[in-house]
């Protein structure tokens, strides 16, 4: 930036800057008024703060700030938090975001200088970030199959061990991998950062498990003198009689208020029951594939056919994008183009996949048929831990009660990869019977041993010791999928 004249108090009438940095290309700033003058007289001498000779644009708003005067572009702040920003964030979008985090594995990593690269270094044994999950989804990472010790030898397994889980949360790790973060590359660092961030935020964000705000919603009933039948846990457990009780009380009373749009998709919201595990964890399989539109309910955004086509792709299924109707959808035939969708979906599955789906139509998936679905995703995720091979359910079901145990799982694990196990952190019960305590840990070892060894398992602990068909299923074949492609390397 070059300054052209001089502001001093007795013959300085005006002030002009030719700006030349890159934010502002020819720029002319003219400024008459004396008394800005004289603000600009005792900032101008502190202009170059570094002396550098040149204005950075740090200077230039403290240049501003020092005479009171808004710059384009810029928001005046009176004070520096030491935060740097990327990304296009500014100093005060920063403020307040500092916190303090007390974590024994990580104090080689602690305090972090905001100044320089201590952030995206951070990130290189893996152990921040597999704290982090199990800060925003406790219990998603077994702890102690995080390696804490001869850190240049394990690196790797960590943060393998690591994007396996957020992959598992519902993040989108499609375009990054463990070396990305080896070499702390800002963008990926920072973009897997708040993707493990916004999870945890949105996690509790459910009406099922805050009365309180079915609570605020009966006080303004109340204003419009239409409070009765129910109570706060009637809203949030879904009693369907005494909800419909109170609407219909709502719509005789005030039959002017407007009626509840159904959503794009043509589904009532309250025709939708709370989200199960099974439903989170093909969610979350959906979207850390990364589909889109995002998917957070499977019943309002998989109607249209869109993200099934996608699913496809991904499993290396041709889609001739051509055939499939996009939205905008129009106002008259809009459940028919979404159905067309469906149609083709179902003739890919049928005809190029060859699954197995006998008395299942387009129909079915536009409904939303659970049934259908849940065939459907699991059909799609065999498929894609098999590398495209069509894997045998038979092969896979013949289990027992030792699956609850996690034991065979475990075991399986050992043999795909040896030495990763270790068996004194292991339950075996006494002659085979474990407690339930006992099986619960064993299945959150099993799983967070699974993804630490490289297989992309969605199914949670829980599917274990339950032995969930479906998703034991999944858990299986992820590891034979894993196992069948490291001999073919």
């Amino acid at each position: 930036m070059e300054m052209k004249g001089k502001a001093d108090r007795c013959t300085t009438e005006k002030l002009q800057w030719r700006v030349t940095s890159h934010r502002f290309p020819g720029t002319t700033w003219k400024i008459s008024e004396r008394p800005l003058i004289e603000s600009y007289y005792h900032a101008k001498v502190q202009l170059d703060i570094d002396n550098s000779g040149f204005v950075s644009d740090f200077e230039l708003q403290e240049l501003f700030r020092e005479a009171s005067f808004s710059l384009p572009g810029f928001k005046i702040i009176t004070r520096k938090d030491g935060i740097r920003s990327f990304g296009g964030m500014s100093r005060k979008s920063s403020e307040g975001t500092q916190h303090s985090y007390s974590e024994p594995d990580c104090q080689h990593l602690l305090p972090m200088n905001p100044d320089d690269e201590s952030l995206f270094a951070s990130v290189r044994d893996g152990i921040l970030l597999c704290k982090m999950i199990n800060l925003s989804q406790p219990d998603t990472i077994d702890e102690r199959v995080i390696n804490t010790k001869k850190l240049a030898t394990f690196t790797m397994t960590n943060l393998v061990l690591a994007l396996n889980s957020a992959s598992a949360i519902g993040c989108t790790v499609v375009s990054i991998d463990a070396h990305d973060l080896m070499a702390g590359k800002p963008h990926l660092v920072l973009g897997l950062f708040w993707q493990i961030i916004k999870v945890g935020l949105f996690a509790d964000i459910e009406i099922s498990r805050n009365e309180g705000q079915a609570e605020l919603m009966l006080k303004q009933a109340a204003r419009l003198d239409c409070r009765q039948f129910v109570s706060p846990h009637d809203v949030t457990s879904g009693n369907s009689k005494l909800n419909l009780a109170f609407v219909a009380n709502l719509f005789n009373v005030h039959p002017a208020l407007q009626k509840t749009h159904l959503n794009g998709n043509g589904i009532d919201p309250a025709d939708i029951a709370p989200e199960t595990n099974e439903e989170k964890t093909f969610r979350n399989w959906m979207n850390s594939l990364g589909v889109s539109p995002y998917v957070n309910h499977l019943y309002w955004d998989l109607c249209d056919g869109l993200v099934i086509l996608q699913l496809c792709e991904k499993v290396n299924v041709p889609v001739n994008w051509k055939r499939v109707n996009n939205p905008p959808y129009p106002i008259l035939g809009a459940n028919m183009k979404r159905l067309e969708n469906c149609n083709y979906a179902v003739e890919l599955g049928r005809d190029i996949a060859h699954f197995s789906l006998v008395g299942i139509g387009g129909e079915n998936l536009n409904s939303g048929a659970a049934c259908t679905r849940w065939r459907w995703y699991t059909l799609l995720v065999l498929s894609d831990l098999g590398d495209g091979e069509k894997v045998k359910d038979q092969i896979i079901l013949d289990w027992d009660k030792l699956i609850s145990t996690s034991l065979p799982v475990i075991d399986l694990i050992d043999a795909i990869a040896p030495n990763n196990v270790k068996w004194d952190m292991v339950n075996r019960g006494v002659k085979g019977v474990l407690k339930a305590d006992d099986k619960l840990n064993n299945a959150k070892y099993a799983i967070s041993l699974a993804r630490k060894i490289g297989a992309r398992v969605y199914a949670l602990p829980d599917d274990l010791v339950e032995v969930n068909p479906k998703m034991v299923l999944t858990l299986f074949a992820c590891l034979m999928g894993y196992g069948l492609k490291k001999v073919n390397r």
